[in-house]
């Protein structure tokens, strides 16, 4: 199959704006570079930074929970730590997120933007280490079939934005649905290489529009009603590093 990367995504705060990338570095055995690096609680949550455990998405401001989250645009410097927002009817917000003072100040922007849709308090956490907040125990690299996304879309009768699905990386060449039966196989990505460890089970974060914050379709419903599953993109564990750009081929072994 001649397969390429299409695009190639983070997603620094988890709930936030997908960041577009040119390239990226990817490690053996590590999340994608500056992905879900930091996470906002909404009420206590458990988490605890010196014994850092997975912890589920609806403890924190995420789509799949609160669908005006979309309404910041977000974008992370990760040479200066600035993380910078903006939303419709607000002022724009930038602090660093290393320091108490840029953490409660995003703080702060939220519980005003998402005034009504919270518990509360909220709090920025920031994974220690190599811990990152996925949704997946084993989830380290996502990557989404742009032609299953197609396919989809097809059937329900409406456009769907891919990055609705949140992944990392967006291949274009791959025949629908395919990659749902590649558990164990091996992909060749750019300069690395990865194990494909199970396909990515959705939920109510694809139900929401990433452009209006309007949660308008079912996409769990109709993924189980049209193909019996509820799966759109497979995880990875990348066994060898090296980087992966835009246009980069995909192979799979």
């Amino acid at each position: 199959m001649d397969a390429r990367i299409a695009s190639i995504y983070r997603h620094p705060v988890k709930g936030f704006t997908p960041e577009r990338l040119t390239a990226a570095t990817l490690e053996a055995g590590a999340c994608f570079p500056c992905d879900r690096l930091y996470a906002v609680e909404d009420g206590p949550s458990g988490f605890d930074p010196a014994a850092p455990a997975h912890i589920s998405k609806m403890k924190f401001t995420v789509l799949a929970k609160i669908p005006a989250v979309a309404k910041a645009r977000t974008a992370y410097d990760e040479t200066t730590g600035v993380f910078s927002a903006r939303a419709e009817g607000a002022p724009d917000f930038a602090g660093d997120l290393r320091t108490d003072a840029g953490r409660a100040g995003l703080e702060a922007w939220l519980t005003t933007l998402l005034d009504g849709e919270i518990k509360g308090p909220l709090k920025v956490v920031e994974g220690p280490g190599a811990y990152r907040f996925m949704d997946s125990r084993s989830g380290y690299v996502s990557i989404v079939n742009l032609a299953s996304v197609r396919d989809l879309s097809r059937r329900i009768g409406r456009d769907l934005d891919p990055l609705r699905f949140r992944a990392n990386l967006y291949v274009e060449g791959w025949p629908a649905w395919v990659e749902n039966d590649w558990t164990g196989r091996t992909l060749t990505l750019g300069g690395a290489t990865a194990e494909v460890l199970k396909p990515i089970v959705r939920c109510a974060a694809t139900h929401v529009d990433p452009t209006t914050a309007e949660r308008d379709v079912e996409l769990v419903k109709a993924l189980f009603d049209t193909y019996g599953h509820m799966f759109c993109g497979i995880y990875l564990n990348v066994t060898r590093g090296g980087a992966v750009g835009e246009g980069d081929g995909v192979a799979v072994g």
